[in-house]
């Protein structure tokens, strides 16, 4: 018998399509999302696409919108620090296993991972940085051999997304995270679990203090704008 490979179900197609649209900008924060337009631009029905937004909502990317439907929902900076004080246990834990059990396959394919990194940053592509970005942290959590440390992480990464999307769009991203990454890949490459761990949980660190300071900041230009037209 012919061994099935997984395919995405049309319900996870449809979350997939709705956010990659969020975080490129398409539906703008506080935009209301129809699920009829929805359904027509992507040729599905109605069903999987309610579904769909009704499992975003649950997961903080949607919310409810005044009087019917849903909306894109504001970031809330309180889960942004509990999940990147999360992601700082998480991610430290990852890197020093991965020192400890997978530097062999870190040095054989570690330094291609940066570097697809560095091209989607200079592609400019919102799309491609998060992408590369999801592909370096979960290359970790494969080297550490522990499953559940993707598994656990696996859930949060749809709000990651969201908080990605509206830095890079909002163009104050920290230029240096790259440098970050290789750093913490060199780490593991010579098998030095207790730097990896280090330079882990210190990027994750800065990427919170980064994000929150560029959501406060976004905030402050959002509440300007507001009050410049109503004079």
């Amino acid at each position: 018998m012919q061994i099935l490979t997984p395919q995405p179900t049309l319900v996870s197609q449809v979350c997939e399509a709705v956010l990659s649209g969020i975080t490129d900008g398409k539906f703008g924060s506080d935009a209301r999302l129809i699920q009829e337009e929805i359904a027509a631009a992507l040729g599905v029905s109605r069903q999987p696409v309610q579904q769909a937004l009704l499992l975003l909502r649950s997961q903080g990317i949607l919310s409810d919108a005044p009087g019917r439907g849903l909306m894109v929902a504001p970031l809330d900076s309180e889960r942004v620090r509990n999940l990147y004080e999360v992601r700082s246990m998480l991610d430290g834990l990852a890197s020093a296993k991965a020192a400890e059990r997978g530097s062999e396959l870190a040095r054989k394919d570690g330094a291609a991972v940066i570097a697809r990194g560095r091209e989607a940053v200079r592609s400019q592509s919102i799309a491609s940085q998060i992408a590369a970005d999801m592909d370096f942290h979960f290359f970790l959590y494969g080297l550490s051999g522990n499953p559940l440390i993707a598994e656990t992480c696996a859930p949060h990464w749809s709000y990651l997304r969201r908080v990605m999307g509206e830095v890079l769009l909002f163009g104050q991203t920290p230029t240096d995270i790259w440098d970050q990454h290789e750093e913490i890949m060199n780490a593991v490459m010579q098998g030095d679990a207790e730097s990896a761990e280090r330079l882990a949980r210190s990027h994750i660190s800065h990427a919170s203090i980064a994000v929150r300071a560029d959501m406060a900041e976004k905030l402050a230009v959002d509440a300007r704008a507001g009050k410049d037209n109503k004079n």
